[in-house]
């Protein structure tokens, strides 16, 4: 049976992925930059054209919904390609034999170098890939004229991948920077996005060009500072509860569990996905239930869990609350494990907000701090802190390690304060 033509379009500014003269790709940018969607569509129209081996990787991948399969299974469907074979785990093109292979990349290093006649290989989500994945990775991928694609929105100034690829720089790599401007172009970009985006960038300067604009975080203005990322949690460590932020279509609905060890606690990513029904919150924290602290913003979905059995409480809140909440966590030791990623990344994105002057002000950026809310809601009730009880807390309320006090709305700009 002959395959059936279909016409899937490409932006041209990715037109060189489909030359030959390049080994490794570093695709980066901002927000809706059609980056993966992209690249997804690349791989699938290969994968028609010759019997070719994929890999796609990441360096986390705890389950098979957490690769770009859900992705590339979408635009099979959308574009109607009945060619492919879809199963849970894997994807085949039945005319030319094609295979795509999904892998996590963190301690599976015996597992990734097993692999015969890759291809290429796909790295999504790349801006947390360590070194010493790349360098597991790159000499596995070994077949003449393989290559290897990195996509990824910079996380902080000394990415692995992006100090690889484009600042020391490699032989033979093609490097493609976008940004959302790319959707506009083409007319590819929703309204509630190109919204969300416009709000951002009148009232979220510092978001604005991290989330939009793709640039690394910097060390001035970040919330947080010196979390420590390890790899397992020890024994010893006591579960003391989870922490909830509800969302759905636009924001993720954020868990995490939170342990006690040697006087610090131990922050462990649970779910971090869009689009769960209560039914699925329900279900993944039933495993181990124990005292839940959620959003009190969302009363009816509390009140729909706690029928489905799961401990759960509204959160405690008041004038000022997330200050106060700041505050409390910047003072206590934290830890993160290594596979909780979207909370990694929320800790090194979440920035003090400025106003247009670029005056510091008294609130976070909005819209990048879903998993810590959550934490911060359980830490609240935990430590047992007066959220209302504020005036200490403004008279002591400094960037105090940046050496300087916030403007307030009714304070004069002072020198330093830019």
């Amino acid at each position: 049976m002959a395959i059936k033509e279909t016409v899937i379009e490409i932006p041209e500014e990715f037109e060189r992925l489909f030359d030959t003269d390049w080994r490794e790709a570093a695709i980066y940018g901002g927000r809706f930059s059609l980056k993966s969607h992209t690249v997804a569509r690349y791989l699938l129209i290969r994968a028609r054209m010759a019997k070719t081996r994929i890999l796609c990787a990441r360096e986390y991948q705890i389950s098979i919904a957490e690769s770009s399969h859900q992705l590339l299974s979408d635009l099979i469907k959308f574009y109607e390609l009945w060619d492919f074979k879809i199963t849970d785990k894997s994807i085949t093109n039945t005319q030319t034999g094609s295979e795509f292979i999904f892998k996590g990349l963190h301690h599976n290093e015996q597992s990734i170098k097993s692999i015969e006649g890759i291809d290429i290989a796909w790295v999504e989500e790349a801006q947390t890939i360590t070194q010493n994945s790349i360098e597991i990775l790159t000499p596995t991928v070994r077949k003449d004229n393989s290559q290897i694609i990195y996509t990824y929105n910079r996380l902080l100034e000394d990415d692995p991948v992006h100090v690889r690829l484009v600042i020391e720089g490699r032989p033979n790599t093609l490097k493609i920077n976008v940004n959302y401007d790319i959707a506009l172009k083409y007319g590819w970009m929703p309204d509630v996005i190109r919204l969300e985006m416009e709000s951002d960038k009148e009232n979220r300067p510092t978001l604005y060009k991290v989330k939009w604009l793709g640039e690394p975080s910097s060390v001035e203005g970040r919330i947080f500072k010196d979390w420590q990322m390890i790899e397992v949690i020890p024994h010893e460590a006591k579960k003391i509860g989870r922490g909830l932020d509800f969302g759905y279509s636009v924001d993720p609905t954020a868990c995490t569990d939170i342990y006690e060890y040697n006087g610090g606690y131990i922050l462990d990513e649970l779910i971090y996905r869009k689009g769960m029904s209560n039914s699925e919150i329900a279900t993944a924290l039933k495993e181990g239930d124990i005292l839940t602290v959620a959003d009190s913003a969302e009363p009816k979905s509390i009140d729909e869990l706690k029928a489905y059995g799961i401990t759960i409480v509204p959160a405690e809140k008041g004038k000022d609350s997330v200050l106060h909440g700041i505050q409390l966590m910047q003072d206590l030791r934290i830890s993160v494990t290594a596979r909780s990623q979207n909370l990694w990344q929320e800790y090194s994105r979440l920035m003090w907000d400025r106003d247009k002057n670029g005056v510091w002000l008294q609130r976070p950026e909005n819209g990048n701090d879903h998993a810590i809310d959550g934490v911060r809601y359980y830490l609240q009730r935990h430590l047992k802190k007066n959220v209302n009880d504020t005036k200490e807390f403004y008279d002591n309320l400094k960037m105090r390690k940046f050496g300087y006090r916030f403007a307030s709305p009714k304070s004069k700009p002072r020198a330093g304060l830019r």
